[in-house]
């Protein structure tokens, strides 16, 4: 059964069938050949992997993102990093990053990254002489720190999966994103020296502390989820509740440019994102529970752990491994069937499963950026359409490379990822 099952999908990821469908035909396909099981055991087991309240957390915070994005809260982020950083030699591409981070810590997706931000700052970074490649290039990058910086829907995903605390792994997520944020702004830095992009004009403290006060509303939006949730005061599902109340109110009142139609396209944009990602859920999670029967997991483990005699060793090794999948498969589906396989060597090697989640997620993040898949690179092109796909593919290699090395960094110093979770504890 598990060889139909793999044979299955991997025809229809090459017929480009998409990939929710394709693991619930692939596990439909798998008991309806072999006739062990019932076929209706795959609608079973889809319900069971959405019957979860913290899943709940999911459509949540992508509301709560919609709402602070249509609300008015990109374009006052993007205002507050011109002041912070726009003067700088390629002023406009290190207020992209910075914006992206800003924006991280509201949306938790990093598509919804990539448009809220790209489509201000890839317009102005063009009309400032930058390289149209290059523009376009940046922020497919810069919109994977989306799903680090917390709130992350991964981290939701994989704390589910792995039975972990959604908590700890968004405080694990802070220190990691703020480093992908600072590599990816120091390669902007690098790329303007050699290519003369300048900065803006050099703001007053007046200015500054204008935009601060402006964009302070958006910036306490996180601080509120992560104090909440360490506080004791509320689950991180009702944190992304709170998000979203919070999102309504600062739209309707302070800001003032959220209305009824801007709401219902908001939850509605919302509800499309959200049922798509619940429904590579419940099949991911179908097809896990057939890989398991048939012990697929134990197979994999035992092979990687003949060649992985320790930690370090292991964790080279499921990076080489989630590197491969982020090319092929979608973030949420890979953690949920691949995490489950690497928990017994996980275990058995006492690696935290906290900073597993981060190494895990950082991986997944990388595969946004990197074909056939690229989700990313999709997003970011449909921002400037006379840009090729190459191009943008060229344009963001320095970026990956940075990221690749931010993810050995990551791996092999725990701490970066623990230190957060261990003041808080």
């Amino acid at each position: 059964m598990g060889d139909i099952l793999i044979i299955v999908f991997g025809i229809l990821v090459v017929l480009n069938v998409p990939l929710g469908i394709g693991m619930g035909l692939a596990s439909l396909a798998a008991l309806a050949i072999t006739q062990k099981v019932p076929v209706f055991v795959v609608a079973q087991r889809m319900f069971t992997g959405l019957d979860s309240f913290s899943l709940l957390a999911i459509p949540l915070f992508m509301i709560a993102g919609r709402l602070m994005e249509r609300g008015g809260i990109s374009k006052r982020l993007i205002g507050l990093a011109t002041n912070m950083v726009g003067s700088v030699t390629g002023g406009l591409a290190l207020v992209a990053v910075l914006a992206c981070m800003f924006f991280a810590a509201i949306s938790g997706s990093a598509p919804a990254t990539v448009v809220a931000i790209g489509a201000v700052m890839v317009p102005a970074m063009i009309k400032a002489g930058y390289d149209k490649d290059f523009a376009v290039g940046l922020m497919a990058a810069a919109g994977t720190i989306g799903v680090i910086i917390p709130p992350s829907i991964p981290f939701v995903t994989y704390g589910i999966a792995m039975n972990a605390s959604i908590g700890k792994l968004f405080m694990a997520g802070v220190v990691p994103g703020i480093l992908l944020g600072l590599s990816l702004m120091a390669v902007c830095f690098v790329i303007a020296k050699k290519r003369g992009y300048k900065g803006t004009v050099r703001p007053t403290l007046a200015t500054f502390l204008a935009s601060l006060k402006d964009s302070i509303w958006g910036l306490a939006m996180p601080m509120i989820i992560l104090g909440g949730i360490y506080g004791g005061v509320f689950t991180p599902t009702e944190a992304a509740a709170v998000a979203c109340v919070y999102s309504l109110l600062i739209g309707f009142f302070v800001y003032r440019e959220l209305n009824f139609k801007e709401m219902v396209t908001s939850f509605s944009e919302a509800g499309v994102t959200s049922a798509m990602v619940m429904l590579i859920i419940s099949t991911a999670t179908a097809m896990g529970w057939i890989m398991t029967t048939e012990q697929i997991p134990v197979k994999v483990a035992t092979a990687i752990s003949a060649v992985a005699q320790d930690a370090d060793m292991l964790l080279l090794l499921v990076n080489v491994i989630l590197l491969i999948t982020g090319c092929l498969m979608e973030l949420n589906a890979a953690i949920i069937i691949l995490g489950p396989i690497f928990l017994p060597l996980v275990t058995l090697m006492e690696v935290d499963l906290i900073h597993f989640g981060v190494i895990m997620v950082v991986n997944m993040t990388i595969g946004l950026l990197t074909p056939p898949l690229g989700v990313n690179l999709f997003v970011a092109g449909s921002l400037q359409k006379d840009v090729g796909f190459k191009q943008i593919l060229r344009a963001s290699f320095p970026f990956l490379v940075i990221l690749i090395i931010d993810l050995l960094l990551i791996t092999y110093l725990p701490s970066l990822s623990l230190a957060m979770v261990k003041l808080l504890s």
